[in-house]
């Protein structure tokens, strides 16, 4: 049992105001893997009191000492890599293959990432006589959620560090042990005390508190969009900074000239993996009305080519979602895919065959599906392809761009000028062309219900700094 009953607050593990102690289930088992404690409004002022007083001699750190510390977190992170892929693997389900080569990976990469923006990065500068600097916001407030744990905190950490900023982190209480692990890390690597404080903890609680906490500068938040709102609306009494990575229903485009059959697949993969629960997986597929019937069928060989199971199995693509409670707000959307005429291609409702226990989803995919039907327009966190046929490619790109959402979106062409066109005219943060990935150095973020503000590289590192203007600075010789 991995059990881990208290904070990490000015640089010690420290017990809480009250013993108040929360199981973490192995979503594979529906079984307890260990246990944490629960947080308090007290806690949470302890922890910022901790974060206030280191700030002020962190925050005139110079440079290079945070890239020395940033360099021994990743050397240290590097050491314990193994151990970080199997408490992914058992407190969120990931398949230990996804869990190495993405989940941990991820984190690595924002943490060299970082390291190589503060290389470059100019925080003063002198325009005419006003001499410009970049400065700390102050005492940040990270907010992580479950689904990708390790990215989403290093995608915060790092930038907040590497600008002389100190902090308070409260990870997602369903997946919280891989982020006190990684305490751990920062405490052998020399963080000093109070720049980086820990409190587990309910949303409604200890993120409430921090939200509204006046001395908690800034709040970066990255979870669903009615908590990002209930996160912005307790900040506005304090006038704090607040970024936030929200939700999404991506949309994939496949043009007319793609290869279809590649470009499908690309799609069922990108919507599947980490079972479906990722803000940017592309859940709606639009194709072009004459291929429609020839796309079901190659997403149906796809999704039935998936392996579902528990993430030790080998071979295994998929694991399960999260929690129960997940589990069965999938199903009901499943359920409102077929009350509302959609066609149901592959999966359906309940667990796959074989599967006794465990939050496993069948892999799913929807035809015939309009873009007003709650499987279109709702995000399902879930192993969910919906596939909408368009007429024409201005049909399609009003179809894309009729959502709440606007994080990323997907473009499919045998041309890459006809698919940069396209790009230009869809209102999401990232566009992918052609199958690209992932790139740690570009900016990260959505537009609409998506979230403001920007993560990852240098513009990740912008959210943590003041702009200061000094006139006067060098001032024109007089005659």
């Amino acid at each position: 049992m991995h059990n881990r009953l208290q904070f990490y607050i000015r640089g010690e593990w420290t017990d809480p105001a009250e013993p108040r102690t929360l199981d973490v289930i192995n979503p594979s088992t529906e079984e307890p893997i260990g246990r944490v404690c629960v947080g308090t409004e007290e806690d949470v002022d302890r922890a910022v009191a901790a974060a206030h007083a280191a700030f002020g001699s962190f925050s005139r750190t110079g440079p290079q000492m945070r890239l020395d510390l940033l360099r021994a977190i990743l050397d240290g992170y590097s050491c314990r890599y193994e151990e970080f892929v199997e408490l992914l693997a058992l407190e969120m389900g990931a398949p230990v293959w996804f869990s190495r080569a993405a989940q941990v990976a991820s984190g690595a990469a924002h943490l060299a990432q970082m390291i190589e923006v503060l290389q470059r990065f100019e925080f003063t500068m002198t325009r005419g006589s006003t001499n410009v600097i970049y400065e700390p916001i102050g005492v940040c407030g990270l907010i992580t959620p479950w689904n990708w744990p390790l990215n989403q905190i290093i995608c915060k950490l790092a930038p907040a560090l590497a600008a002389g900023c100190t902090m308070l982190l409260k990870p997602s209480e369903l997946a919280p042990l891989s982020a006190m692990l990684l305490a751990d890390v920062l405490h052998d690597a020399g963080v000093p005390p109070g720049v980086f404080n820990l409190v587990n903890g309910h949303g409604p609680t200890v993120g409430a508190a921090m939200a509204a906490h006046g001395g908690i500068d800034m709040i970066s938040f990255t979870g669903s969009t009615r908590a990002g709102i209930a996160v912005a609306r307790a900040s506005a009494c304090t006038v704090k900074r607040v970024t936030q990575e929200l939700g999404g229903k991506s949309a994939s485009i496949i043009l007319a000239d793609a290869d279809l059959e590649k470009s499908v697949m690309n799609c069922v993969l990108g919507c599947f993996a980490n079972s479906g629960q990722s803000c940017n997986a592309p859940s709606r597929l639009l194709v072009p009305r004459t291929c429609h019937d020839r796309c079901l069928l190659i997403a149906k060989a796809v999704a039935e080519s998936v392996q579902v199971g528990e993430p030790f199995t080998e071979n295994v693509f998929l694991g399960p979602v999260i929690s129960a409670t997940h589990f069965a707000r999938i199903q009901e959307l499943i359920a409102s895919g077929l009350d509302e005429g959609a066609t149901l291609v592959v999966g359906g409702p309940g667990r796959p065959m074989g599967l006794k226990r465990g939050y496993f989803v069948r892999p799913t995919v929807f035809g015939d599906v309009h873009n007003d039907m709650r499987i279109a327009r709702e995000e399902i966190f879930g192993p969910i392809l919906a596939i909408i046929p368009y007429d024409t490619e201005d049909d399609a790109i009003r179809l894309a761009n009729d959502s709440l959402y606007g994080l990323s979106s997907y473009i499919s062409s045998g041309s890459i000028e006809h698919a940069r066109a396209v790009a230009l005219r869809l209102r999401t943060g990232n566009v992918h062309l052609n199958g690209a990935g992932v790139d740690f150095a570009a900016p990260f973020g959505g537009y609409k219900h998506s979230g403001n503000g920007r993560e990852w590289g240098e513009y990740g590192l912008r959210e943590y700094l003041e702009v200061k203007a000094i006139l006067g600075y060098d001032p024109v010789p007089l005659g």
